[in-house]
């Protein structure tokens, strides 16, 4: 699919650089880009949604379990 974008003229020279140097085509370039912010993005959603999810539970440790692994640790650190 093709698309028209407007972008800073400092960038596309950045990006047109970088795709010669790498020996890319600017499309590909693009579309790794876009790759890229996505799964990064598509990451942190996972994340945020896991903070939800923690930020709901009660996460206090049963005091019979704190009383047994406080007796399984040595006296002196």
């Amino acid at each position: 699919m093709k698309t028209a974008i407007s972008i800073p003229d400092t960038l596309f020279a950045e990006a047109e650089e970088f795709a010669n140097n790498k020996g890319i085509s600017r499309s590909q370039l693009y579309q790794m880009a876009m790759s890229e912010f996505l799964r990064r993005h598509e990451e942190s959603q996972v994340t945020q949604q896991l903070n939800n999810l923690y930020a709901e539970t009660d996460s206090t440790l049963d005091e019979s379990l704190y009383l047994l692994q406080e007796s399984s640790l040595e006296d002196d650190w």
